[in-house]
């Protein structure tokens, strides 16, 4: 379907997909055809990071550079913002956050590292409770975004997670996650939180960390593996995309290695020996049915057992 990759996936509420591809736009597959779109149909750029559906049924993609929205058969590219409260966080269960509207960075209306929260009828960015210094870092560029218990938004940078529950704004660095000094800096490219409330967030070189209350644990640790073992370097550690399927299991995504399932005990490599013909998986979605899907060189459907490909 896509040379470049397919790096989002949705499934609307009239059961219609969505794929977001690396540098070829969007397209919607409605169970008979697809129909695309890029810049020259409106799309604000063809680098499609994540989609979203809002309230209203309109579907909004957040693109490499700026925000894109599909409603009554058209995209268009709302270029409105408010900067007038960059502090004054707010929380809605229909809201939807977006990334900065550039590639990297801020623009020099943004002026700091920040993210926008869309309420139905505004766009307003807000800023990361970061010392000026840091603030102006563009190592806090958005990487993931996704809600979790009660609402509540996290929200990946390489250099932290952000999260906001509508009252209280925490950041966890790299020291809260547990990394050390031989590992050097997070460098964070996704970030979840499953059924029971932990928050597992993956990074792009030193591999998966976990947050379960106050206690937080690497991957190995949880596989049994004792950091720096040879068991430990044989687990994923480019890790760009996490999910969980219907039956608790948590899905990591791997650029270089495929998709890995943890079950709880034991850890699961998936290749092309079961279906799976991509080594990179950077996008992970649970549909409507609670069927997985995984994107990559493609897009494939769990069967329980192995993937099949869809597109």
């Amino acid at each position: 379907m896509y040379n470049s990759g397919v790096r989002a996936i949705l499934q609307d509420s009239s059961g219609a997909y969505w794929f977001g591809s690396h540098f070829e736009g969007v397209c919607r597959f409605d169970g008979e055809r697809f129909q695309c779109f890029t810049e020259a149909d409106g799309l604000s750029n063809n680098q499609v990071r994540s989609i979203q559906e809002d309230a209203r049924g309109a579907i909004w993609f957040d693109t490499g550079v700026g925000i894109s929205c599909f409603a009554g058969g058209a995209i268009t590219s709302p270029a409105a913002r408010r900067y007038d409260a960059t502090t004054a966080w707010k929380l809605a269960a229909d809201d939807l956050w977006f990334k900065g509207n550039e590639a990297h960075g801020f623009n020099q209306t943004e002026l700091e590292a920040g993210v926008y929260r869309y309420d139905g009828s505004a766009f307003a960015y807000l800023t990361f409770p970061l010392a000026r210094e840091r603030a102006v870092d563009d190592g806090y560029s958005v990487t993931g975004i996704c809600r979790g218990e009660g609402g509540r938004v996290w929200i990946a940078t390489y250099g932290a997670v952000f999260g906001f529950d509508g009252s209280t704004l925490s950041m966890i660095d790299g020291r809260r996650m547990g990394l050390r000094k031989e590992d050097g800096d997070p460098h964070v490219r996704c970030v979840f939180e499953d059924s029971k409330g932990r928050l597992w967030i993956g990074n792009n070189g030193v591999g998966v960390f976990v947050i379960d209350g106050e206690r937080a644990s690497r991957l190995p640790e949880l596989c049994g593996a004792e950091a720096g073992s040879a068991d430990a370097a044989t687990l994923p550690m480019r890790v760009f995309a996490l999910g969980e399927d219907r039956e608790g299991g948590i899905w990591i995504g791997t650029v270089g290695g495929g998709a890995w399932r943890y079950d709880g005990r034991t850890l699961r490599q998936f290749g092309e020996q079961d279906g799976l013909t991509t080594r990179d998986v950077v996008s992970i979605y649970r549909d409507r049915s609670g069927d997985l899907w995984v994107g990559g060189e493609g897009v494939f459907r769990f069967n329980g057992m192995g993937f099949d490909r869809m597109h």
